[in-house]
């Protein structure tokens, strides 16, 4: 492994990626952004740049562009392998080409290869994407740049593809030599409240007197080392609403961008006293990530807590709230897994105890990153009768085969349901967005200082929920217009979560000009009904935006279709790709190429390829590869007419193929530290990991609830006194004199659960219902003079409504 930092020129220099521009324009929900990259060569010879990069994993390019000097040559969209014989082609004969891939591994990485600069040439590239933003918990919407492109695991056998998606460098993100400008204009219905980040930002600037539009910027001179995220407040912002937008003058009527498309947004209430109802049924299992990367801390501030010691306090939480009745397990995995019982056991008190033992033991010690195993292991298992089966997934989210992952979650989820939680920097969003989406489930990001606790249990939540069923959506339009359905239909739907809804509207109705759709669902075995009327006259000046993520939405579904099996019999493949040349958004089976024809000789002998790297956030710089690759056409690519120095290049871009963290972290990597044995003899250790910090003092809270037993109650006992900041006999004296020990003791927690933690109320609030589950099935007297003297032992006023009796 080649000790230098990062990638560099054969003169030493940087790589030739100077600076990235970002424009975002919001319009509610939905955003379109638009990135430029300025490049120049400082070599002598002609160059050929490398550059692999995340977008969100929902994103769909939709225009691309470079610019030569003072000429921009606009990319047009072909089949993948028809653009790479082109852009090989023109790079043979001396012209200047472009190329833009979706990566055949994962929806959201793309490479981009600048070919053929002349020395001393600048470039500029520019590319456009549109995406729908996430909700949050907090009813923000989310828009994140991905700056982090983690090396993503390729399972042991595993081909990574011809498109060269794997060949990602990655340097510490102090040697990023490369900034990042970004402004953001923000349009919506409904007032803007506030715009916040991860990342300094200049203030929100308002257009208007409505607070309807405004504008932000990242503060100057931002180095792009991390994620961006902006999170976007508005007032009511969960009010259903209905967009349509206006057909593609030069296209087609009849095909989707010549007619009219309309994006619904959903929000269905649901009555509090059904959601209130949590069930008591259920089989949850907690796969987690123990692959070396979840030893990185969960953020790069002081104090940080590691990524595994998180995913610890978050399993003691979810265990410590899980209904009496249920079965449960815990799987953890790398390049191999491990269940902590065969198969999954009910919930007790003993098993609860014995799973926690085990949690307390995790390490981040199982090498790479391996999802697929572990699900094919689960789906594998017969599900227990009317015991619905629940996955919560945490990784770090690096793997390469992203999409055979999807494709199995989907296949099984009739029986199954996903919850996901994308942990840290560079965690995969068309994995982690992609795992929910296909498995009828809810994703979470926790980046930043996020905490994973709250969002663990807002998906614990949803999951105990009574189910959403028998959900159907029924377009009413005037006579003389179809709808033709975009999106596949929803399986499930959540208080509070959005269901964005894609239709094409073919005709023209000579009076009506109005529409509704019409939702109807069953819960709770309660039939229910909603309705939303809108225009079907085209809103003014919306771009195609709403046509682009209909597109986006129908290529997706198609391509899972062809993975499936079907797509050959049914001519998938051919339908994808004319959908993704007609409306010029990018998809698994086409490319965007660009050439510039100029007068130049064809060139002569190699063109050096240089990979631009993106940055890797960990703790040390421990990682610094050398991914460069002299390169030639594709096709010339394994020649034995290849230099010796060039054969050894390729051999080592071909063991990076299989995976960074598979080189790194692959199987017999025994713990941090140590070296690695291959075939039973020593080799020198590919670098140290650091070892895992001590666990600090628990938290108080944390502490608390590990008392808690798995019915609800908690014990009066020495440890217990110590979290209230009392002795034992301090709390045991005030005790009235006919109330059970174990009822006070439960009393006390509930009041200074009340009392000193209601910040954290959304993190222990189902361990507070089962106390008093517990205590109301004791049939206790005096509970109103045990709450009375708890207040006063604690010094708190918490009223007993307030704790639920």
């Amino acid at each position: 492994m080649v000790n230098c930092c990062g990638l560099i020129t054969v003169k030493n220099k940087p790589v030739p990626l100077k600076s990235i521009a970002v424009e975002v324009s919001v319009q509610g929900h939905v955003a379109t952004v638009s990135s430029t990259l300025q490049y120049e060569n400082l070599e002598e010879s002609p160059l050929e740049a490398i550059f692999v990069f995340p977008l969100p994993g929902e994103a769909a390019v939709c225009r691309f562009s470079a610019k030569i000097g003072q000429t921009e040559v606009v990319a047009e969209v072909q089949e993948k392998q028809k653009a790479r014989e082109q852009y090989d082609d023109s790079l043979s004969s001396g012209q200047q080409a472009f190329l833009l891939e979706e990566s055949d591994e994962s929806p959201d990485v793309f490479k981009l290869s600048v070919g053929s600069l002349p020395p001393g040439e600048k470039a500029s590239v520019s590319l456009d994407y549109v995406t729908e933003l996430a909700v949050q918990a907090d009813d923000g919407l989310r828009l994140c740049l991905p700056a982090v492109l983690n090396p993503r695991y390729q399972p042991q056998g595993s081909d990574s593809g011809s498109g060269g998606s794997a060949l990602v460098s990655s340097v510490p993100a102090a040697s990023v030599p490369y900034s990042l400008s970004l402004s953001a204009r923000v349009s919506s219905p409904h007032p803007i409240c506030r715009v916040e980040s991860n990342c300094p930002l200049d203030p929100l600037n308002y257009l208007n007197t409505e607070k309807t539009q405004a504008t932000v910027s990242l503060a100057a001179g931002h180095q792009f080392d991390r994620d961006v995220e902006l999170l976007l407040y508005y007032q009511d912002t969960h009010q259903p609403t209905a967009i349509v937008e206006a057909a593609q003058a030069s296209a087609k009527p009849g095909s989707l961008m010549g007619d009219p498309v309309v994006m619904l947004s959903l929000y269905p209430e649901f009555p509090n006293d059904v959601m209130s109802s949590m069930t008591s049924l259920g089989e949850f299992l907690f796969v987690v990530d123990r692959s070396g990367s979840m030893s990185f801390s969960m953020h790069n501030g002081s104090g940080a807590q590691d990524r595994i010691g998180s995913a610890r306090d978050t399993l003691l939480l979810l265990l410590k709230s899980l209904p009496m009745g249920c079965y449960f397990n815990i799987i953890g995995f790398g390049s191999g897994y491990e269940s902590f019982f065969p198969k999954s056991v009910e919930y007790s008190q003993k098993t609860m105890d014995e799973a926690l033992q085990k949690v307390k033991a995790m390490r981040a010690d199982l090498g790479g990153t391996e999802i697929l195993q572990p699900l094919k292991h689960i789906y594998s298992q017969h599900c227990l009768p009317d015991q619905p089966r629940q996955l919560f997934l945490f990784t770090d989210g690096e793997v390469g085969n992203t999409k055979e992952v999807l494709d199995l979650v989907k296949a099984n989820a009739g029986s199954h349901r996903c919850f996901s939680f994308g942990i840290g920097e560079g965690a995969s969003s068309a994995l982690i967005s992609g795992v929910a989406k296909q498995g009828g489930g809810q994703a979470q990001f926790i980046t930043g200082q996020d905490r994973m606790q709250p969002k663990a249990m807002q998906s614990l939540r949803f999951a105990l929920q009574p189910a959403v069923v028998d959900i159907s959506v029924k377009w009413n339009v005037p006579k003389g217009v179809s709808v033709t359905p975009l999106s596949p239909p929803i399986r499930v739907l959540f208080q509070g979560q959005r269901a964005l809804l894609y239709a094409q509207l073919t005709g023209k109705s000579s009076g009506d000009t109005e529409g509704s759709v019409t939702v109807k669902y069953s819960l709770a075995e309660h039939p229910a009904e909603n309705q939303l009327s809108f225009s079907l006259k085209p809103a003014e000046d919306t771009g195609l935006t709403v046509h682009r993520l209909g597109a986006r939405t129908l290529i997706r579904s198609l391509e899972m279709e062809e993975r499936q099996g079907d797509g050959e019999k049914k001519g998938v493949k051919e339908k994808v790709v004319e959908l993704s040349v007609q409306s010029g958004v990018s998809s698994a089976f086409t490319a965007f190429i660009a050439v510039h024809k100029v007068d130049g000789e064809a060139v002569q002998g190699p063109m050096l390829r240089r990979q631009v790297p993106t940055p890797m956030l960990c703790q040390s710089s421990m990682l610094t590869t050398l991914l460069g690759s002299s390169a030639m056409p594709r096709r010339m690519q394994g020649s034995s007419a290849m230099p010796r120095r060039m054969q050894g290049s390729m051999a080592m871009h071909q063991r990076m193929d299989r995976g960074l963290k598979g080189t790194l972290l692959g199987k017999g990597y025994m713990g941090f530290g140590r070296r690695r044995k291959m075939n039973g003899t020593k080799v020198q250790r590919d670098f140290d990991y650091p070892a895992p910090a001590s666990d600090p003092a628990m938290d108080p809270l944390l502490q608390l609830i590990s008392l808690q037993k798995a019915s609800g109650s908690w014990v009066l006992e020495a440890a217990l006194a110590e979290v209230l900041g009392k002795t034992e006999e301090e709390v045991a004296k005030p005790k009235p004199a006919p109330v059970d020990q174990e009822v006070w003791a439960t009393v006390l927690a509930l009041v200074w659960l009340y009392g000193f933690k209601m910040e954290a109320q959304e993190e222990w609030q189902f361990l507070a219902m089962k106390a008093v589950s517990w205590i109301q099935a004791q049939k206790a007297a005096s509970v109103s003079e045990c709450v009375q003297a708890g207040n006063t032992l604690l010094g708190c006023q918490v009223q007993k409504e307030t704790l639920g009796f």
